[in-house]
């Protein structure tokens, strides 16, 4: 009985204790960086969360202003028309420069448009500028600047947003096709269509799907409308390109 209780002493070497305590260390760095991570992960879900019920507060006001306007209009307003060319001139001037102002908390957000995209089930307000803290809250107008282009105008409007792995915002845009459709309706209830033409994917810095001009260096005489979001884990931005219907 002596014999076994030296020798199982004889295997407990100060080498194998060593290795002991280093397991147990690992160990424990281990489940302290998977209680850290998941602490991490579930605190950006819920920051998501938030920022998509803002998103979503915005979208319910915009579209309220916006039935409210169309039937102040249908019930108060008397249109003359003297010159039909002149009066449609006249209109797409200014029905387009609305702009709706909404007040959450302390911050106010600028939405001058709501882009919907039934193939993704997603319908968000477009910020009429862009940031890091304006895209937490939901998709921005990215190019050309406020003031430059206004939406549904000729020209290519440049919208950008986050690449969610929970689909929100732009979350699932790789699974637009050629074909699929794309809805901007702009503050004055005009409601453009577009339809899907080309997908690709381009370095950070390559913003040429950003430009006014035609392959062949003519100005745009179409509507068109650019998406884009991060894609490869962002070292990479996913470009989807839209034309008028």
């Amino acid at each position: 009985m002596n014999q076994i209780l030296v020798t199982e002493k004889l295997y407990v070497t100060p080498e194998l204790k060593r290795k002991r305590r280093l397991y147990k260390i690992e160990f424990f760095i281990a489940v302290l960086l998977a209680c850290l991570l998941s602490s991490y992960y579930i605190y950006a879900e819920y920051d998501r969360n938030k920022s998509e019920e803002v998103s979503q507060f915005l979208l319910s006001e915009v579209r309220s202003e916006d039935n409210t306007t169309k039937e102040s209009t249908q019930n108060d307003a008397i249109i003359i028309v003297l010159n039909e060319t002149e009066a449609n001139e006249e209109q797409e001037v200014n029905t387009n420069e609305l702009i709706s102002s909404t007040q959450v908390g302390d911050t106010t957000y600028s939405t001058e448009a709501i882009i919907t995209i039934p193939k993704i089930d997603i319908s968000y307000p477009v910020l009429s500028e862009s940031s890091d803290e304006l895209l937490e809250i939901s998709v921005n107008r990215y190019w050309p600047k406020q003031g430059e282009l206004k939406p549904n105008e000729i020209g290519n409007y440049c919208i950008v947003g986050h690449n969610y792995r929970n689909g929100k915002m732009f979350g699932r845009l790789n699974e637009l096709e050629y074909g699929d459709i794309v809805e901007l309706e702009d503050m004055s209830g005009r409601t453009v269509k577009y339809k899907v033409y080309r997908k690709y994917v381009v370095e950070p810095t390559d913003t040429s799907c950003t430009s006014q001009l035609t392959e062949d260096g003519r100005e745009l005489a179409f509507r068109e409308l650019t998406l884009i979001t991060c894609t490869n884990y962002g070292t990479q931005r996913l470009v989807v390109k839209c034309r008028e219907v």
